[in-house]
């Protein structure tokens, strides 16, 4: 039934590509600074997300930082980081605060987390991130060499539940970046308070013009995009 589950995932996987192909081919930007194109510290944008830029430090499936993450920041295109501060603005009404895995993410990170999975002697991460996966087949629908996130929309993303100033992260049912079906948003084995976690998420994403990834409970790009065809390299700093 498991493989099954993930082969539908991956023949969806593989639909939404080819519809962002016909799109145009994605150029990769020559600017060399966030203010040539309008990517936007997010941070600053919205001071009471919680910034956990996972591949600026360790705790990532590749066990160290990324190459492009200089620092633990979250840079989306201005019309992306002012949807998401209303999604902000909308959770804190009820007592909810967003926590940020990672936003833009520069092509150089991309082409590194490519080169990790074709490593098979680096097996250091499997228990905690794809446990029931062989490494070899992790760019067969999990990681991919091109990402959305390059280009500025794509936000990865939970969602804290706060008590005065004391704020905890919400159970989706899987970490961040788990490499398995579990972690696909509908995945019917994910059910009681993680399902209303995730539905939460879903709604208040949706609601400001963000279309959730199914394959990835975390996973949302603003719609439309502002620069469907244009990918960046600047690095994270």
């Amino acid at each position: 039934m498991m493989r099954g589950w993930r082969n539908g995932c991956v023949g969806l996987w593989m639909m939404l590509g080819a519809v962002a192909a016909q799109a145009g081919d994605v150029k990769v930007s020559e600017a060399v600074r966030f203010e040539q194109v309008d990517l936007v510290d997010v941070g600053v944008l919205i001071p009471k997300a919680t910034l956990e830029i996972r591949y600026a430090g360790d705790d990532n499936f590749v066990g160290r930082p990324v190459d492009g993450y200089r620092a633990p920041k979250c840079y989306l295109l201005r019309p992306a980081a002012e949807a998401l501060r209303q999604v902000a603005d909308d959770l804190a009404a009820d007592g909810y605060r967003l926590r940020l895995f990672d936003c833009y993410r520069p092509v150089r990170a991309v082409r590194d987390f490519v080169r990790w999975a074709r490593d098979p002697a680096d097996q250091r991460t499997k228990p905690r991130f794809y446990p029931n996966l062989d490494k070899s087949t992790l760019l067969d629908g999990y990681i991919a060499e091109t990402s959305g996130h390059s280009r500025g929309a794509t936000v990865d993303l939970g969602l804290e539940r706060c008590d005065g100033a004391r704020c905890e992260l919400l159970d989706m049912g899987t970490g961040f970046d788990r490499f398995d079906t579990l972690a696909n948003t509908d995945d019917p084995r994910i059910v009681g308070e993680q399902k209303t976690n995730r539905q939460r998420l879903r709604a208040a994403m949706e609601h400001r013009g963000f279309r959730n990834y199914p394959l990835e409970w975390w996973h949302y790009t603003f719609q439309p995009e502002p620069t469907p065809t244009t990918a960046y390299d600047i690095p994270v700093q």
